[in-house]
């Protein structure tokens, strides 16, 4: 497998007047297109503050974060923040959806905003996506007139959109019930094989847990456990 991500000895401290709150503790990790890997633990372990720095969203503290082969510490916030939407993607578990905006135009934002597609492959991709996820009758309708599990497969087709070589979710099925947190995940996992998309997720979901190719456990910033499946 290639490898897309490292982050080499990545600490995060935020400071609160005198006193240091340590949320990463120096992590080593290195990720491969095409995982599907779950990042659990307690809260206040570390997972969100990861994922926003492995999302470019926040800086380390200290160490590196690697895309690519392409070290993000020389990159200033214009730049980086190009570089984010490139190549990531995020799926949330409020869905995030703008609600004055149809499926369809939901779905075609990140194209409009990247500004790299031609306006008249907007609407096929978004369209050819929205199949992918099951909703194509749902193009024309609205966010208020799905149900939560049709929102985050909005979410999905939203974020896959742009192809994307790294898909960050956070919590992806907490709002969902456990039929449609079944069958999100499945969608996801389909996505994952058939694209080569790599999903990293922050999660207490068993079903994400059962269903990931890896977890990665941490505990007070630091990985106390990281298992590959065969």
């Amino acid at each position: 497998m290639e490898s897309i991500l490292s982050l080499v000895n990545v600490k995060k401290i935020y400071r609160k007047g005198d006193t240091e709150v340590v949320a990463l503790a120096g992590i080593n990790i290195e990720f491969e297109r095409q995982e599907f890997c779950a990042i659990v633990g307690p809260s206040g372990s570390g997972k969100t503050t990861l994922l926003n720095i492995i999302g470019c969203l926040d800086r380390p503290t200290e160490g590196s974060v690697t895309y690519l082969s392409k070290p993000l510490a020389s990159l200033d916030e214009k730049s980086l923040s190009a570089y984010r939407r490139e190549h990531i993607s995020f799926i949330f578990q409020s869905f995030n959806l703008i609600p004055v905006l149809t499926v369809v135009e939901n779905v075609e934002l990140p194209l409009e905003i990247e500004g790299k597609t031609a306006k008249t492959d907007v609407r096929r991709k978004a369209l050819a996506m929205l199949e992918k996820v099951g909703l194509s009758d749902k193009a024309n309708r609205y966010p208020r007139e799905l149900s939560g599990g049709q929102e985050q497969r909005v979410a999905i087709a939203r974020a896959l959109v742009k192809d994307p070589v790294v898909v960050l979710a956070d919590e992806p099925t907490a709002n969902l019930d456990s039929h449609n947190a079944e069958e999100i995940v499945r969608l996801m996992k389909k996505i994952n094989a058939d694209l080569h998309t790599t999903f990293i997720f922050s999660t207490h979901d068993r079903m994400i847990m059962q269903e990931a190719g890896r977890i990665i456990e941490l505990h007070d910033g630091a990985v106390a456990s990281d298992t590959r499946r065969s």
